[in-house]
């Protein structure tokens, strides 16, 4: 299996399958010096870790990383980071009864006639309990942005029909952790919470939007015409597990709108007026906030599937909706990308100046 790597200069090589002895990393091309605050590290996984609510699988895993090499006295040395993550609380025997069954909409069928074997225990490499090495680098990365003074922040705004309309400029991003949905409006947020639960119960799942905002990217991020910023964030986004849809700035609306009303005025001191283009123009950064919105289907694996006419009763625990636990996840990926493509912009920038 190829594609197993994020990245072109700062890049993650992740290993590992849901019900497998661990999962982890290798990230190649990190730049050494850096002071890791590994209670930051351990944050974020505690954010996509499972069993942390009563709205997410009930799955208990610690999601501890053992980092192998690359730090020494809690500094990066610049050589390649290993790191793994144990699992603890699998129940292989839970997918027993489905193990000569494609379940409907999962990697289940695509994998087996690919590869020709398949781990029918938790979905195997196909599961989202790959993405926990994703929030490993992430994390790292995330680091290296803070001191440059990039933040990153994403939240749930919508679960199935509910939908947070308010523009992220007049949200309170302090209130997002204060609800176990990720969502910074906590009267909306107990709305899905019910939701959610009451879904559950039926057996049923629900997906939904994360919006992600990224602040003080500077000038200049993004390498046209195949690598361009919009583009790799796209990839990024979309590679993660039950994400059907990418779009940035404007997206889908500005296509309603004329070009006069859409354009982004330069002001005098080279902002812009509006922010349609959502911080990126012609796959560089321009200066602006860069925002965006993914969206996640509901999840494939639900308690009850039909297979030749007979119902089929699936033991394993899964999320009823994915998207409490997807945010960190955005942020992560979302991570990678700008901090490799700072990066890069160092090895290709205007000798001139």
């Amino acid at each position: 299996m190829a594609g197993n790597i994020f990245g072109k200069l700062f890049r993650i090589t992740t290993f590992g399958e849901s019900h497998g002895y661990a999962l982890g990393g290798i990230i190649d091309g990190c730049p050494s010096g850096l002071k890791l605050n590994f209670e930051e590290i351990n944050n974020e996984l505690n954010r996509r870790k499972p069993g942390q609510s009563s709205i997410v699988t009930p799955r208990k895993e610690l999601d501890e990383v053992l980092f192998l090499s690359g730090i020494f006295d809690g500094f990066t040395t610049g050589t390649p980071i290993g790191f793994i993550i144990k699992n603890k609380d699998h129940n292989s025997k839970d997918y027993f009864n489905i193990k000569d069954i494609y379940r409907p909409s999962h990697s289940d069928f695509t994998y087996y006639k690919k590869y020709g074997i398949r781990d029918y225990r938790g979905g195997g490499r196909s599961s989202a309990r790959e993405t926990v090495s994703r929030v490993v680098g992430g994390a790292i990365a995330k680091q290296f942005l803070k001191k440059k003074k990039i933040f990153i922040k994403a939240y749930v705004s919508s679960i199935g029909k509910l939908t947070l309309n308010e523009n992220y400029n007049n949200l309170d991003f302090s209130k997002i952790e204060k609800s176990p949905v990720r969502c910074p409006d906590l009267k909306l947020a107990e709305q899905m919470i019910e939701y959610i639960k009451k879904i559950r119960k039926k057996g049923d799942t629900l997906g939904g939007v994360i919006t992600c905002i990224i602040n003080n990217v500077p000038i200049g991020i993004g390498e046209p015409v195949f690598n361009k910023l919009n583009a790799e964030l796209g990839k990024a986004m979309l590679s993660i597990n039950a994400v059907k849809g990418f779009e940035y700035g404007s997206g889908f609306n500005g296509t309603k709108m004329k070009g006069s009303n859409h354009n982004d005025l330069f002001t005098e001191n080279g902002s812009t007026k509006t922010n349609f283009s959502g911080g990126i123009q012609g796959g560089i950064s321009n200066g602006m906030d860069i925002y965006f919105k993914v969206g996640f289907k509901p999840v494939a694996t639900i308690s009850k599937i039909n297979f030749k006419r007979k119902n089929i009763f699936v033991k394993g625990r899964h999320d009823p909706c994915v998207l409490p636990r997807a945010v960190p996840i955005v942020e992560a990926m979302s991570a990678l990308v700008v901090y490799d493509y700072i990066l890069i912009k160092k090895v290709s920038i205007n000798i001139n100046k």
